[in-house]
Order: structure tokens, then sequence, then C-alpha cells
């Protein structure tokens, strides 16, 4: 699948990663995972604008101009920017608010589903910015870190639950399943697409033997836990991190790690 150009539109949707013809000095951040990628990148100075869910770095969400969220983008504040390159999301941005920003100026629109996916991201953005050395050695790492990544034993039939009233899971042609897949765990949703709703029956019904509760989008808590195991009596069910699941940025660097722990916790729970 071609990571570049994803919406038919008339405007400045940059096509190659070394098509822009120049190094941008003036970047506005839609994604949050890219928006942290673009700091590990060494491109302080070059993002100017990032959305009110671009939280890491910190430093950055306190100081940089926010132009809204990743879905309700505010065009005026683009523009005050003057970006001369914007990166952009298919699935994390609405395609309506990235085709009117392309009249203007020239965008990059990333499309991630998978790990390998991810990988090229990376390798593309640091060709635009000319950070191709510092991309080179992160996903370097993030090969690394997959590839000592031992999979759980037992592939246990797995639900990871994104949204809560009503309850959404992760489907195929999804990061996150790629992700469960990776860890060794059986997405039982596996035969449906994208973000599917679902409900306490379905999970029963399918043996779900290990439920996932994110951190986001829906910020799952300790007493979501206790009111799904009464109705799943016979399923393990943990909060895990979002981030490491969702994010397909520089976070890599962290996400075999805590699969490794995570993996460890479900099949040794009392850490023998």
């Amino acid at each position: 699948m071609p990571i570049t150009l994803l919406f038919l539109i008339l405007g400045m949707i940059v096509q190659h990663a070394t098509g822009l013809g120049y190094i941008p000095k003036r970047i506005v951040s839609l994604v949050p995972s890219q928006t942290e990628l673009l700091f590990d990148l060494g491109l302080e100075a070059e993002t100017t604008g990032i959305t009110k869910f671009c939280i890491h770095p910190q430093s950055w969400f306190k100081t940089k101009q926010r132009v809204g969220g990743t879905k309700t983008v505010d065009p005026v504040k683009v523009r005050q920017l003057q970006p001369d390159l914007i990166i952009a999301n298919k699935e994390e941005n609405v395609k309506e608010q990235v085709e009117e920003l392309a009249q203007d100026h020239p965008v990059w629109l990333t499309d991630v589903n998978d790990l390998q996916d991810a990988l090229q991201m990376i390798t593309d953005i640091g060709e635009l910015t000319g950070k191709q050395q510092r991309s080179l050695s992160i996903t370097e790492k993030i090969r690394t870190g997959f590839g000592g990544l031992q999979q759980a034993a037992a592939a246990l039939k797995t639900a990871y639950l994104i949204w809560r009233d009503p309850y959404m899971t992760a489907g195929a042609g999804t990061f996150i399943h790629d992700m469960l897949g990776r860890c060794g765990f059986n997405n039982i949703y596996a035969d449906q697409l994208r973000y599917p709703e679902i409900s306490v029956d379905e999970l029963r019904s399918a043996g779900c033997e290990l439920l996932l509760l994110s951190s986001e989008p829906y910020p799952f808590k300790q007493k979501h836990i206790d009111e799904l195991q009464q109705q799943l009596t016979k399923t393990k069910i943990l909060l895990v991190d979002g981030e490491m699941f969702s994010w397909y940025g520089s976070r890599l660097l962290l996400s075999a790690p805590y699969f490794k722990q995570l993996i460890t916790e479900i099949q040794y729970p009392s850490g023998i």
C-alpha cells in the first residue's frame, strides 16, 4: 500500500518523500505519534504547530502553538503559522479538513496499518525533513526490539477495547491488530474490519480468554475491570497502555519492551 498519496484531491499532497524539493522549516503536525517522532528527529525549531492531543513531548505540549484537535483542526490557526509542510494521517484526521489545508499548503499524508507501514513512514519523514540518519537509527532500533520479542506461549483468544458505550474493539486492518499478533495474542475479531461495535454477550460467546482495556481513546480504569469481570468471570481482564499499541512513531522504541513485560505478566501473574 502506498504510504503517500491517499486522497485524490486537487491540492498540494506530496506524492514522494523526495518530492518536496526543499527542507521544511515550518512544520505543522496533526498526528500525536508523528509529533513525537518529529521531536526525536531533532526538529525542535522546525515544528511550529501541533494538536491539543500531541501530549509528547511534554515541553512541546506546553510551548508549541496548538491548532485544534486531530479531527477539529482550525484552518485559521494553521494558516497563521504559514507552514511549508503539514503532516497528517488518513485515519486520525478528517478527509475534508485535510483537503482544505492542501489547497494552500503541502501535505504529507500517511496511512499506517502495521509495523512495516510504520517503519516506512518514519523513513519517509526522515527523508522529507533531511533527518535520514536519525530516522535510520530509530527504525533499526525498532526492528531490533521487535525482532527479539518472544510471543506468548499460548495464543489466548483476545479482544482489545478502545471505547465504552458502546463497546468498540480493534479488528483487522488496524495497527492495534498487528501489535496484538506480534505479541502472540489471537484477536477474536480478526474476521471484522477496523473498529466494530461489540457487546459483552458477544465476548462471552466468543470464548474471550483475555480482554485488554486501553488507556486511550477511552480512558478505561480499574472500575471498568470490576464491572466487566462480574459478567466475564472466566476472562482475564487487564488495563494496558494504549500508546504502546496504537502510536506508530518513535514510541515504538518503547513498545517491544512493554509487550515483553505484558506477556510475562499474563503468563506468570505471580511473578514466578
